[in-house]
């Protein structure tokens, strides 16, 4: 059997394909680069957000015109599975996140052949570039953030267990890793449902550190109110932790904080990245915002406008409010029409765009230490990543010209 994969959204959910393609692989079918010579399609979908729904939508109706087997899979289909099984007659297969402990079965039933075994975090086909791989260190996120359908999807927060990760660490360092990007939902509670253990993510890093083989260790979303001030001066200490602080805040306005329902103020904020700053000076803070969040008004606005001129991160993405089902603030009132959102979304990106070029400048005259990417003979141009960027191709590239 032979199998191509196609996976939408998050690095989470990426290694969901990576785990199931680990599956597929361990039953003996034969992976393969295009969809042309596949018997079987999966598509691992993403939910999150309009946008992402509509891509999922557009990708199942381009392969299903291929005529192969098409299994769906994702984030998706944990939230519509019903009515897509209603809406999408030429999936042959749905299968939502609540029955991945039991995808062999499924396959098999499906199939009417043998199928064995079960998802495992250990038994991943990468599709990372060979020096680096993704560890997602929890599933699930107790936020409850009023616009999101994380919760809703992936269920409540649960910490991995440390030993398991640990072990997952060793097989990604035998096959070669150099980079391990620490992610999940929320990557600044881990720990914080193991009782009795008192495990931080302080306490995993410091596991993952003695992994020599490791050059570089990467941690994306932390919840700004949970970064301890241990957390900020290990990475502030260790080398091989990247000072890479990803943030994703939303907002600044505390009227929009506090209908998002997020933890903390716009004071716990400004006083975060000011310590960051401050202990870690050669930090790279990043962050995402949401525009256009219902009861949105022009003094929010302002007030969001002048606290990124105040903070000056070095990367800033700006998503505009997507009113999801199923989520608390899908009834509030004052819902802001697109065209509103859409210049909002303009002008704190305008913004940021000046910012942007003012911290890029900063690094003129600065040595880093990174990962050559790709090398162009015809132009002697190296791609280059360091700390300055994380691997998801939003934060820019760094080009090196050299005839060596």
């Amino acid at each position: 059997m032979k199998i191509g994969m196609i996976s939408l959204g998050c690095a989470k959910n990426l290694v969901d394909s990576e785990m199931i393609l680990g599956l597929c692989v361990k039953n003996n079918w034969e992976l393969v680069n295009t969809v042309d010579d596949a018997d079987v399609i999966i598509i691992n979908t993403c939910g999150f957000i309009d946008e992402s729904k509509q891509e999922s939508i557009d990708t199942i109706i381009e392969m299903g015109e291929l005529n192969k087997t098409l299994i769906v899979t994702g984030c998706l289909v944990q939230r519509y599975k019903e009515d897509l099984i209603k809406m999408l007659p030429e999936v042959d297969l749905f299968i939502s996140i609540g029955e991945y402990p039991h995808m062999s079965e499924i396959i098999e039933n499906f199939l009417k052949e043998k199928f064995e075994g079960s998802l495992n975090q250990s038994n991943r086909v990468l599709t990372t570039p060979f020096y680096s791989a993704y560890l997602r260190i929890s599933e699930g996120c107790n936020n409850c953030c009023s616009y999101c359908a994380i919760p809703l999807i992936r269920g409540s927060f649960r910490s991995f267990k440390m030993e398991d990760l640990i072990e997952e660490t060793k097989v990604l360092v035998s096959k070669g890793i150099k980079e391990l990007v620490v992610i999940s939902q929320d990557t600044t509670r881990y720990g914080s449902d193991l009782k009795g253990e008192n495990i931080t993510i302080v306490t995993l890093l410091k596991k993952l550190l003695e992994f020599k083989e490791l050059e570089y260790i990467r941690l994306l979303y932390l919840y700004p109110d949970e970064i301890s001030d241990e957390l900020i001066d290990l990475i502030g200490s260790e080398p091989r932790l990247t000072p890479y602080f990803d943030i994703p805040i939303q907002h600044s306005s505390d009227k929009m904080l506090k209908a998002m329902n997020r933890h903390g103020d716009k004071k716990l904020l400004v006083d975060l990245f000011k310590k960051i700053r401050e202990r870690v000076p050669n930090a790279i803070l990043r962050t995402t915002l949401i525009v256009g969040f219902p009861g949105e008004d022009p003094t929010d606005i302002e007030d969001l406008k002048e606290f990124i001129k105040e903070v000056q991160f070095d990367h800033l993405g700006t998503f505009k409010y997507s009113r999801e089902e199923g989520t608390k603030s899908y009834d509030f009132p004052d819902q802001v029409e697109d065209k509103v959102k859409e210049k909002r979304f303009r002008e704190i990106m305008r913004i940021q765009k000046s910012i942007s070029l003012k911290r890029n400048k900063l690094q003129i005259g600065s040595i880093h230490r990174g990962i050559v990417l790709d090398y162009n003979p015809q132009k002697d141009r190296y791609l280059i990543r360091s700390f300055w960027n994380a691997p998801d191709n939003i934060d820019g590239d760094i080009l090196i010209y050299s005839s060596k």
